[in-house]
């Protein structure tokens, strides 16, 4: 990428933070938290990150802004954040006297949050005593912490953060996230700190190799038995960032701990290579060594488990539990994928590893057919102009890492000014927004409150299981209301920072709890939101935006007085008791709502006729598909299919007249039959697929 690139990247990423703050009447620096850290959750550098601004007295040399959750739920990592946001539109460099003192400061207050007296000394509503009696109630349990400095400015030489340290006797690393690494990585995935395994300097042990591949091959695999105490011990150095995305998504929708896999490695390890079906993993780049006619394998860069990733967290928890694993063996399956081919290449590795686990949330990737059909429906459905306006606009809905992005860049400047007015950035929303939007109506704020990748998760499961039942459920209906879901959560984050009684602070939690609450209370008194009206308006209604301000209000209450035992606002928001306590709230704010209600009949009716909409479109859309195949590709899988006894009569029949097309076109019903054999014939081994 050019230095244009870069400079248009961090120009926009600044205009960004400043169009939302100044909309939405929110601090400069909490937007840039939540905008940073949104990309250091897709890196897979923390589960989550928490809001958690804390400043020292002047002088006093102390300063955090936030953490990446509790340690407990990250294998005993504290993972803490740090910000150098340049408030100007052409941010300087930032030296390496400036990075080593903001590093400086953080460690300054783990030091303090580890002194009784010092943390007494802090309100209970300072998001810094929270974050301190976190660190102080967690400390035992800790094993390493990782300290980030995320900052808009770039870093004047290009290290990575400064050599790791230790703290009382745990690891500390230090980690910069500059301008050039986040546009690095937002525009092609490489700005994750490379993962180097050095085999035989680190962990003394060269693994032996059996190749997989031919020279001729466009690609090398290997064989390997890996012992389980030292796939344990590289878990135990690199944690969840050696699970490639998806599989880190799927991990945490269960336990990452199977129990089946714990029993056999305490009481049968010797068999446990032949109980278990081994790791698949990729790796940019390896090293290996010939000795006596043995390969042995003794560096790998940027090594990816693909399947595997339960497997691996049951064999190091069980090292942490002191589980004997000297005859503990795993088989792996290792591909070499250049840089250039991982974006492709890898995320299907992956769902082809994982497929036959037959888990709802283990294929649900940005190409799941529920993303294609929700981004389909937002490059098509204009929006009704609000009232004073006659332009109609377009919800952008990004299934994939920079699409928006990519759309505009390949336009002209006056195509790209046209394309902005259409396609504003306030109506652009993600994956993980998504999940979001719909999980609060679904009664699952504290789900929401455990941060992006959790909630997505509980959210790919959900809709994975629906769209498996019925996915006909997800139409045009369906992507109005998820758009008028949004409206909602964006027009309440804008009113809770318009209240007198707002101090700052736990707005995200605020405003999940606020719209759960609401829906659950709409729910009580048998009526339900008239979505289509919020679609129609592009806003909300006045009682609408009175009433969510109301019971905002009452959450705030909740949310900021945990029980006994919890100090930490953000974490309390996380458990279910919070949700049980915000539940039992006596509130009136939904009555108000009465005359804009409609009957859960009213709302099954248009249901309904969407479902039925849908249908139809399915309908045209496969017989599309068989028709552009053409009587060739027909041809070709009757002969395979009559070839292997695979085919009924009906089926053979059906797939006759669609070689004879153009002369007789196959009907809905036949194409229909006709697109399900072509699939089922390709998983079990015709060489083409039907797109």
């Amino acid at each position: 990428m050019s230095s244009i690139d870069l400079q248009e990247f961090g120009r926009q990423l600044f205009q960004d933070v400043l169009a939302e703050a100044d909309s939405a009447g929110r601090f400069v620096e909490d937007v840039f938290f939540e905008m940073f850290c949104a990309y250091l959750i897709e890196a897979g550098e923390v589960d989550t990150g928490d809001r958690a601004d804390y400043r020292g007295p002047r002088g006093s040399g102390i300063r955090v802004d936030g953490y990446g959750g509790d340690p407990l739920e990250a294998e005993g990592t504290l993972s803490l954040i740090v910000l150098e946001f340049d408030q100007s539109d052409e941010p300087g460099r930032l030296t390496n006297t400036e990075m080593e003192a903001a590093f400086r400061r953080v460690t300054n207050f783990v030091h303090k949050a580890l002194d009784a007296a010092w943390r007494d000394s802090l309100e209970e509503t300072d998001p810094g005593f929270g974050l301190a009696d976190l660190v102080a109630t967690r400390w035992p349990d800790i094993r390493r912490i990782r300290m980030f400095l995320l900052t808009n400015r770039v870093l004047s030489e290009r290290v990575d953060g400064r050599p790791a340290d230790r703290f009382d006797g745990k690891a500390i690393t230090y980690s910069v996230w500059d301008v050039v690494r986040l546009h690095r990585f937002a525009v092609a995935g490489r700005g994750k700190e490379d993962i180097e395994i050095d085999l035989e300097g680190e962990f003394g042990a060269a693994l032996p190799l059996l190749p997989a591949h031919l020279p001729s091959d466009e690609y090398a695999a290997y064989l390997a038995v890996v012992p389980g105490p030292l796939l344990a011990e590289i878990y135990d150095r690199w944690g969840a960032r050696l699970l490639e995305q998806n599989v880190r998504v799927f991990l945490q929708a269960r336990s990452n701990v199977n129990r089946g896999i714990r029993r056999t490695l305490e009481q049968d390890p010797s068999m446990f290579l032949a109980y278990n079906n081994g790791i698949t993993g990729t790796a940019q780049e390896v090293t290996t060594r010939a000795e006596d006619g043995q390969l042995s394998l003794t560096r790998m860069k940027n090594f990816q488990i693909v399947n595997g990733g339960q497997t691996t967290a049951s064999i190091h928890a069980a090292l942490r539990s002191k589980v004997d694993l000297s005859h503990v063996f795993v088989q792996m399956k290792l591909s070499i994928v250049d840089s250039d081919r991982a974006e492709e290449i890898v995320p299907k590795i992956s769902e082809y590893a994982n497929s036959q686990n037959r888990v709802n949330a283990a294929d649900f990737f940005a190409n799941h057919p529920f993303h294609v059909r929700m981004e389909e429906f937002s490059r098509r459905l204009y929006a009704p102009s609000p009232d004073g306006e006659f332009r109609e606009t377009r919800w952008f809905y990004e299934r994939a890492r920079g699409q928006y992005q990519d759309a505009r860049g390949l336009l002209t400047p006056s195509q790209r000014r046209r394309f902005d007015l259409e396609h504003p950035r306030s109506q652009l929303f993600t994956k993980t927004d998504l999940a979001k939007f719909d999980n609060v109506w679904r009664g699952q704020p504290h789900v929401v409150s455990l941060g992006a990748q959790k909630n997505f998760a509980q959210f790919a499961a959900y809709i994975g299981g629906a769209w498996e039942r019925n996915q006909n459920e997800f139409n045009e209906g369906w992507f109005r209301h998820a758009v008028a879901k949004a409206i909602v959560f964006r027009s309440t984050e804008k009113l809770v920072s318009a209240q007198s009684w707002y101090e700052g602070g736990y707005r995200a939690n605020i405003v999940a709890y606020a719209i759960a609450k609401l829906g659950h209370d709409v729910a009580a008194l048998d009526r339900v939101v008239d979505f289509e009206v919020i679609w129609r308006r592009q806003a909300l209604s006045d009682v609408m935006a009175e009433a969510l301000t109301g019971v905002a209000e009452e959450v705030h209450e909740v949310l900021v007085d945990p029980p006994t035992g919890i100090s930490n606002v953000t974490e309390w928001a996380k458990k279910q008791a919070c949700w049980s306590r915000v539940q039992s709230i006596e509130s009136d704010c939904a009555s108000i709502l009465l005359p804009e209600l409609i009957t859960k009949a009213e709302d099954r009716d248009a249901a309904r006729g969407a479902r039925r909409d849908q249908r139809v479109l399915n309908g045209i859309a496969v017989q599309k598909a068989v028709v552009e195949a053409g009587p060739a590709f027909w041809r070709e899988l009757l002969q395979w299919g009559e070839e292997n006894g695979s085919l009924s009569p009906k089926e053979a029949g059906v797939l006759t007249v669609a070689t004879r097309m153009p002369a007789k076109i196959p009907t809905e019903g036949q194409s229909k039959v006709a697109f399900e054999v072509a699939q089922r014939l390709w998983q079990d081994g015709f060489p083409k697929a039907l797109e």
